[in-house]
């Protein structure tokens, strides 16, 4: 490959790494509001993460796949600028693994409440081959009129 030719493969490479970036910053604020509207309640907030962090990762999963077949072109030298983004990638990892620990926590305490209102033990439900939910309801009034 000609130098001219090399010269614009990494420049075009560096464009798509500092978009990675500009979306991975995006993402990372995207998951802090996700966090503040699980711990707040504000399902409309979480919705409108949910749907921003959704399009950033197909934004960052189609900017991944340029980056890919840009650097099959490229000499293998260490990158500095693709070390930063792995950071990045596991900064937002931590951020997305304690928000799904945020909605076990509120779906643990959802599933207690449940037992107690139904009178199960709570871990008596189970999935069937077609997917449809199966509990061992045993109603029970909790007071006598």
């Amino acid at each position: 490959m000609n130098r001219p030719l090399r010269q614009e493969f990494a420049e075009a490479l560096a464009t798509v790494q500092g978009e990675m970036r500009q979306g991975l910053e995006q993402l990372a604020q995207v998951l802090e509001a996700e966090r503040t509207a699980l711990e707040g309640g504000d399902m409309a907030a979480l919705d409108q993460a949910g749907t921003r962090k959704q399009a950033l990762m197909q934004q960052l999963e189609q900017l991944d796949a340029e980056r890919c077949l840009l650097a099959r072109e490229q000499p293998q030298v260490p990158d500095p600028a693709w070390d930063t983004i792995v950071l990045s990638l596991q900064h937002c990892h931590r951020l997305n693994q304690r928000n799904g620990s945020i909605v076990s926590q509120h779906l643990q305490r959802v599933r207690q409440a449940l037992a107690v209102l139904t009178g199960t033990d709570g871990d008596s439900s189970y999935y069937d081959r077609s997917g449809e939910l199966h509990a061992d309801a045993r109603s029970r009034p909790l007071a006598a009129a």
